[in-house]
């Protein structure tokens, strides 16, 4: 997997094209991301969607005059590779100079592309701007940052996770704590985490304690979500768990991982500092 980093674009000085280049999306594969949380073969334990959202696409229309728009991205977890983002957000921006018929034709143009490069269907939509604005804003259930709770791991430990005792419960929590660093350059990744699950209830102080370990923890937020997703199902055994993540942009792309035992769509929000 190391050796397949180092051929990416990331992390390394790069010239910007801004000329339709479709050969500078990679993909990378899965598999061995995967393999190392001990999720193997085509059953996965889990449904799912990666979100991705572009907020600088432009391209020029047939007379030569400047079009901006949104994309919003989604990918299925059971794609055999993901985008490298780096080379997303290039081949992004190799769109602004070139011309193109229509906005469906921009659309079926990165449908296209990412097909390719991930190895499976994808869906594709580049939305108007004013579009936006209706989006939710927020997260529904209870906050775990109102939990004063003393913190001293900041690497990825499932023995933290515990539950009370206390019986079955349904439950939708969600915390704003979460960070990660990049697996290439070391660069922090943002984000807030929605999880619902049904089942013996969750210690909330030992699952917020538990968000909080993956502080300096390197992976693709991809990695991130579906660790979570793997040790808190083996941890705490709920009958039902959904794991959802809304990560900051960088570059003008955010990715917004989401896995769960049963839902296989992520639910259409864009919290307040996405």
């Amino acid at each position: 997997m190391t050796s397949e980093l180092h051929k990416l674009d990331l992390g390394k000085p790069t010239e910007y094209v801004d000329v339709y280049t479709p050969s500078l999306l990679k993909g990378i594969a899965r598999g061995p991301i995967r393999e190392a949380l001990g999720v193997t073969g085509p059953q996965l334990p889990f449904t799912g969607v990666d979100v991705w959202n572009g907020y600088e696409l432009s391209w020029l229309n047939r007379k030569g005059r400047p079009e901006v728009a949104a994309l919003r991205v989604t990918i299925p977890a059971q794609s055999s590779h993901i985008p490298e983002s780096k080379s997303f957000k290039l081949y992004l921006g190799s769109l602004a100079n070139s011309q193109f018929v229509s906005r469906q034709d921009v659309e079926n143009t990165i449908e296209s592309d990412l097909r390719l490069a991930v190895r499976s269907p994808v869906i594709v939509e580049v939305l108007p701007l004013d579009q936006l604005e209706g989006a939710a804003m927020h997260f529904t259930g209870e906050s775990l940052d109102v939990l004063d709770v003393p913190v001293e791991v900041y690497e990825p430990d499932a023995e933290l996770l515990q539950t009370t005792g206390a019986g079955a419960v349904r439950e939708t929590v969600f915390t704003h704590l979460l960070r990660t660093l990049c697996p290439v350059t070391g660069q922090p990744d943002w984000g807030s985490l929605w999880i619902q699950y049904a089942g013996p209830e969750i210690d909330r102080a030992s699952l917020l304690r538990y968000v909080v370990s993956f502080r300096n923890h390197q992976g693709f937020h991809e990695e991130a979500v579906e660790r979570m997703y793997v040790d808190i199902m083996a941890r705490c055994a709920p009958s039902t768990l959904t794991v959802y993540a809304r990560y900051l942009r960088r570059g003008g792309l955010d990715i917004n991982p989401f896995r769960s035992t049963k839902e296989t769509q992520a639910p259409a929000l864009r919290l307040a500092r996405q």
